[in-house]
């Protein structure tokens, strides 16, 4: 079992671009499936060090903020041993490997061997990740005192979940345009749903989400 960390700074404003666009815009439907994040993000902004501390600290050279902020716990290294001992304890095998973009943490578990060894960390339906997800989220929650965004794969999962919703939102968008009718999408989770959204926003077309808990999902519209 090891751990990588990768960082590309600037690769993230490309990645996180289509995400902040749709924040700054307030009549958008898309941010009632991402209103967690930016929750998420509102939490971390209102974490700061007492400035108090910054001052008595100005004439040694260096404030207390920054010295808090280089024996802070990282995120990425939270959550890689939380999935180390959760992997041992399951007895599974995996690589875990840390990727940074801006100001966002992506931890993916990748098989040593096979990819179906890791099959029971997903879920029919990818239920499983996201409970796991939210689980590594609480972890590192614990251990920093601040709410993250961190986003979790394993097997590559979420990758080809992407695959699969970009042919979904394709499909509903030439049915809108052939008849111009509604066309609802099956239930999914509100990251799915975001990235649904995104994908419907970039051909042109609007989207919503209805329904209520389960049963919610993306509706697909030519206005």
């Amino acid at each position: 079992m090891s751990q990588t960390r990768t960082e590309h700074p600037e690769d993230a404003e490309q990645a996180d671009q289509a995400e902040q666009a749709s924040a700054a815009a307030p009549q958008d439907p898309r941010q009632d499936d991402a209103e967690d994040d930016r929750t998420e993000d509102d939490a971390g902004a209102a974490e700061e060090t007492d400035q108090a501390e910054g001052a008595d600290d100005a004439e040694g050279g260096e404030s207390a903020e920054d010295a808090e902020e280089q024996d802070a716990p990282d995120e990425g290294d939270i959550a890689a041993d939380y999935l180390e001992e959760l992997l041992d304890i399951v007895d599974l095998d995996g690589d875990i490997d840390i990727e940074v973009r801006g100001e966002r943490t992506y931890v993916s578990v990748v098989a040593e061997e096979g990819e179906e060894e890791l099959d029971d960390l997903v879920g029919r339906r990818g239920e499983v990740l996201d409970a796991l997800q939210e689980l590594t989220r609480l972890a590192v929650l614990t251990a920093t005192g601040g709410r993250t965004r961190l986003v979790l794969d394993v097997a590559g999962h979420r990758e080809t979940r992407r695959g699969e919703l970009k042919e979904q939102a394709d499909d509903a968008v030439e049915k809108v345009r052939e008849n111009g009718q509604d066309v609802h999408l099956e239930p999914m989770s509100s990251y799915e749903r975001k990235i649904v959204h995104d994908f419907i926003a970039e051909a042109g077309l609007v989207s919503e989400s209805e329904g209520e808990g389960k049963r919610r999902h993306v509706v697909v519209t030519a206005e």
